[in-house]
Formats: C-alpha cells, structure tokens, sequence
C-alpha cells in the first residue's frame, strides 16, 4: 500500500488546504468546512483507483461516465506529451490543425447517416449549448425565426450553461439560476419501471405512448414554434432508463412531420457506453445533431463536440452566414490528438464488442440484486445501469426525502466508497444507484461488484 505526502508544495495540511481553497463541483461543503474529510484520489490503473492511503476502489462510474479505456494508459499521456511539444495550442476560429481535421473526418465515419460536420467544444455541456444555438439560427436562415422553442424529458440532465440547463428538467438545479432562456418544455421520460397502469407488461405500446406525448408537445405549442426535441438514448438522471422498442422509430417520425430537428445527447452513451460508437446506431435512428463528450478521449485531455448534419450545414456554405459561436479550447489539439489514440486504443482492443458481448451478463449479474427487499428495479444498456431502490417492493412505494437523504447520502454513499465501490447514489428522482465501469472489465468484475452491492444493500435495508 502506497501512500502520498500529506501536505502541499507550500506545506499546509493537504485536507486542511482543500478544506479552505477547493470549490467542489456540486458538492455540499457544510460538513466539510467544518472539519470533515475531503477523499482524494491520487492514481488509477485500469478499472481500479486509489486514494492518498493506497486504499484500491473498483471505479464502477469510470470517473464520472468517462474513463471507457480505464486508467493508467501510458501511451495516451504519451501522445499528449508528443502533441504538445508539436503544436500545444492553437484555436480554430477560421484555421485548422491536423488533430482536429483529422478527428472531425474519424467521428464523421462513425456517425450514421449524413452527419459529417463536426464542431468541437471542450465539454458536454458546450455541445448541447452549441446544438440549442444552432438549432435557432437555422431555423432563421430558413426563414423559420419562431422556431426557437425546445422539448425534452421529465428528470433529464442536459448540462449547466444557461441554455443546456434550460433543457434540463431538475427543478432543484435550475431554481437558483433562474430566470433560464424561455421556451423550453417537458414530455414524459421512458421509465417503464413506473409507467402508467394501463400498460403492464407492454413495453412497446408505453414506449409509442411516451413518443406521442412529444407530438401532442409540439402540436400543443405550435410545430411553428419548435426548434428541436433533445434526448439521450438512454437518459441517465433519474436512473437509466432505455428506451423501449419503437420508441426511437416514432420519435424519428414525429420531428419529420412536423419539421422539428431531433438533437441525440450522446454526452454519456457514445464511444461504446451502450456497445457502438454512438447509441443512436444501437437504437437503430438517425438524429439531425450528436452532442457527445466525455468517453472520447476517456478523460485523458478535455474535449467534446456537435456532430451536425450537412443539411444544417448547408446554409453556412453561402455568402457572408457564419455561426458566432465558439470556444477558445474547442477542439484543442493535444486533445483531438488524445481522442485519436483513445480510439485507437478502443477499436485495437475490440472494447465495443466487449460491451456488446458480456452486456447481458452485467445486467444478468446486477439481477441478481432483486431478490432484496430495498431493490426494485435493475435498468440500463450495455455497461450503463441503475439499481432503484425502494421501500415497499410490491406497491413499489419510494422513499420520502428526508428517509432518501438519510439512506443515500447518510449511509450508502459512505458505506459503497468503504466497501471499495466508487459509484453514485442518486435520488435526481427515486433514490438509485448508478452504474458505469471502464469498458474493459467483464465477468470477475461484475461479480466483484455484485458481492460489494449486496453487502451494503442487505445493510441498508435494516436501516429503513
């Protein structure tokens, strides 16, 4: 067990220090201010991290649904090390560099139909905001300019800047930034777990029923008014749910009739989360716009990007037109040029068809859980999964929030992470626990998994 010094370049206390400088992201700091302590994670090697005592974790969220490769490739900070030295910056307002041109072509043949332009941002949170945008400026250059308004579903997560959170449907994360750009409104998610009565057994006719109520949204509000619907393949928060059979078909069909773009936020689900590059192509439809980030470089260098049809494209081929809009990180070489070997890395080891090949034996070996009290429901694709739990497993009654607060982030979030499980406990809707490990594990990990899981589960459910 190896050990890391306790104290910064300066000499403080390394908690003492990140007690009083380190603003965590979404994160509560009451407890820690006050004297709590801050985990810090100090090195990976493939689907394992380790803290400042050389204490091992399974990383069963790859980070934060990044880290497809693992951790500890030496050859992708090798690539960075060498790119840097190249050409360590430069942006790509009007010039180009090899990195970039030569990632937008690779993620252009990855994508299905005619999506072949790429616009890079450094994050998933800046591809969806540059979607939102684009979406309203071609409408306009259509002469469409009331087109401006956006639907998504309910409990979903599309990211931060003021228009991805205008998407997003959180109350409790959107209430402080308040007032949001206007125009954006919620049809119901695919959370069969929790359908309407009347559809039991019947996963597709609930998934045609959930793709209607995005008709009924854009008849509603007027197809004059509406720019685009947003959807994940599988939207995460809430707890992973798939999209029922049918569903992506009828979705797909809606925006064709009434002229409404279909934005796939891939952020998470791309390269290889669900099996393919993109989970559009697992789910058999083609959108107008890919956002993705994350898995691509496996978070060894920042980066993401907006993947556009070359009918939105089209219109910035003439005259003067131009899309104001960018990042000065956008599309950074020394990460294009991580995300090139990333790839590399993942087509070299048949990591897709690792995901494709053992995906049901993941969700066969999570199964495995219902047959406690506290968990009801075990939903995902691929290697993306989420375990909700709940109170009452016949009547499928849920946990109030004060009792969610104590058993997620009184117990489980502490009791998971000392059991050497890093995962998440979410109750962005009913209380789950969500699942997403590095692309390179199978069966032994799952077990592994499975066994840490259970034990603090059978806990747990003694605790409520």
């Amino acid at each position: 067990m190896t050990t890391t010094p306790s104290t910064t370049p300066k000499g403080t206390d390394r908690q003492q220090a990140a007690r009083d400088h380190l603003w965590m992201h979404m994160a509560r700091h009451s407890g820690i201010v006050e004297g709590g302590t801050v985990p810090v994670i100090t090195r990976g090697e493939g689907h394992m991290i380790y803290d400042d005592k050389g204490k091992g974790y399974i990383d069963g969220l790859s980070g934060l649904f990044v880290v497809q490769v693992g951790h500890g490739r030496e050859e992708l900070a090798a690539v960075a090390q060498e790119q840097a030295k190249k050409l360590s910056f430069f942006p790509l307002w009007s010039y180009a560099h090899e990195p970039a041109i030569d990632l937008a072509e690779r993620l252009a043949d990855y994508a299905p139909g005619d999506l072949n332009r790429v616009f890079f941002t450094t994050g998933g949170g800046e591809a969806v905001e540059s979607a939102f945008k684009l979406a309203k400026q071609y409408w306009k250059l259509q002469g469409q300019p009331g087109k401006t308004k956006v639907i998504s579903r309910a409990l979903a997560y599309h990211g931060t800047p003021q228009g991805a959170l205008a998407i997003t449907s959180l109350p409790s994360m959107k209430t402080p930034f308040e007032p949001l750009v206007p125009g954006t409104f919620r049809v119901p998610n695919t959370n069969f777990y929790r359908a309407p009565e009347q559809f039991e057994d019947n996963e597709k006719d609930f998934g045609i029923w959930a793709a209607e109520r995005i008709r009924e949204a854009i008849e509603f509000e007027g197809a004059e008014s509406v720019a685009a619907v947003f959807l994940e393949p599988v939207q995460n928060s809430g707890g992973c749910f798939p999209p029922p059979p049918g569903y992506f078909q009828r979705v797909r069909e809606i925006c064709d009739e009434y002229d409404v773009l279909l934005v796939s936020d891939e952020v998470i689900c791309a390269f290889g989360r669900i099996g393919s590059m993109f989970a559009c192509v697992d789910f058999g439809y083609t959108p107008d716009i890919i956002t993705c980030a994350k898995g691509l470089t496996s978070g060894y260098s920042p980066i993401g990007a907006m993947i556009a049809s070359e009918k939105l494209f089209e219109p910035f081929t003439k005259g003067d037109t131009t899309f104001y809009h960018g990042y000065t990180f956008g599309g950074h070489p020394v990460s294009a040029a991580v995300a090139m070997a990333n790839l590399d890395i993942m087509e070299r080891e048949g990591l897709n068809q690792n995901v494709k090949d053992n995906a049901d034996a993941f969700k066969a070996t999570l199964s495995k859980l219902l047959d406690l009290p506290i968990v009801g429901d075990v939903r995902g694709a691929g290697y993306f999964y989420g375990i909700e739990l709940v109170k009452d497993k016949t009547t499928k009654e849920t946990f109030n929030d004060d009792e969610s607060e104590r058993l997620l982030r009184g117990f489980l979030s502490t009791a998971l992470y000392d059991a050497g499980l890093y995962c998440r406990a979410d109750d962005r809707g009913d209380p789950v626990i969500q699942l997403a490990p590095p692309l390179t594990i199978g069966q032994k990990e799952f077990d592994d998994i499975e066994s840490i899981l259970r034990s603090v589960l059978t806990e747990a459910s003694t605790k409520i």
